[in-house]
């Protein structure tokens, strides 16, 4: 029977609900594991490995779908594209959530911490040791997947694989930075407002990295099988996207945190 429609009606899938019972195992499983319940850590660990297999074989779908089953039309990859704009817009408001709470600290600090910012007796980072060279880092591999966009585009196979693999690289080093810029911090999670509001962000966004890495990483993979077009590579530029939004975040938190915030 001939579809006489370019939209794609998925097909019935289990997915869905096993990632629903991930999540819940995951929420319920670490509540329990953080007040000392018997068998949370066992529920957790079971909750993530579910949702980690959960989006691999549900992703491997939609892979299949697009590539080899051909369902992805323009209006189908129109639809991708609004939903990933979406959700580049929540995570916006994910982290303006963060600055909300660093400016209202440092912007009027109470009596609880001196009513100084940074608090009196907390160590602050210099932002132009590590932070400033992983800000020159990450802004290298941002260029690094335009140079990836523009190659597929191109139909420059090779090319595009490179510039992927350069900027895995790159965000690879920037978390060793991270990493490294954590351990010699003069402060932790708990050294007061400036402390939670420092780790918070820069913890999300380093999460924030990491996904994008893995991102970045399949689109590498898929890129070095043939998966993309010049004409049709939807997962890439949402990966783009992705790691375009990255890049912003962190000026904002080397120029906010790292730089105002530690003056």
């Amino acid at each position: 029977m001939s579809q006489r429609h370019p939209f794609h009606l998925v097909d019935p899938s289990p997915w869905p609900i096993s990632g629903s019972l991930g999540a819940l195992a995951t929420t319920v499983g670490g509540a329990m594991y953080m007040h000392s319940f018997q068998n949370g850590e066992k529920l957790l660990i079971i909750g993530i490995i579910s949702l980690i297999y959960t989006m691999f074989v549900w992703w491997r779908d939609v892979t299949r779908e697009s590539t080899l089953e051909g369902h992805h039309t323009k209006v189908v990859q129109l639809g991708l594209r609004y939903g990933f704009i979406l959700f580049i817009v929540s995570e916006i408001l994910f982290f303006f959530a963060f600055f909300w709470a660093f400016f209202h600290s440092a912007l009027a600090p109470t009596v609880e911490i001196g009513g100084l910012w940074p608090p009196k007796g907390i160590g602050v980072l210099d932002p132009w040791e590590i932070p400033f060279l992983n800000t020159l880092i990450l802004l290298s591999s941002g260029a690094a997947v335009t140079w990836a966009h523009h190659a597929i585009l191109a139909g420059k196979n090779k090319s595009a694989v490179l510039a992927l693999i350069a900027t895995v690289l790159l965000a690879i080093v920037f978390t060793g930075f991270q990493v490294l810029e954590y351990y010699e911090a003069p402060f932790n999670l708990s050294s007061s407002v400036f402390g939670s509001t420092f780790f918070l962000a820069t913890g999300f966004h380093g999460f924030h990295v990491i996904i994008g890495t893995l991102f970045l990483l399949v689109c590498g993979l898929r890129q070095y099988l043939g998966h993309f077009t010049s004409e049709h590579h939807v997962g890439f530029e949402a990966a783009a996207w992705y790691w375009h939004f990255v890049d912003v975040v962190w000026l904002f938190l080397f120029v906010s945190i790292y730089w105002w915030g530690g003056v």
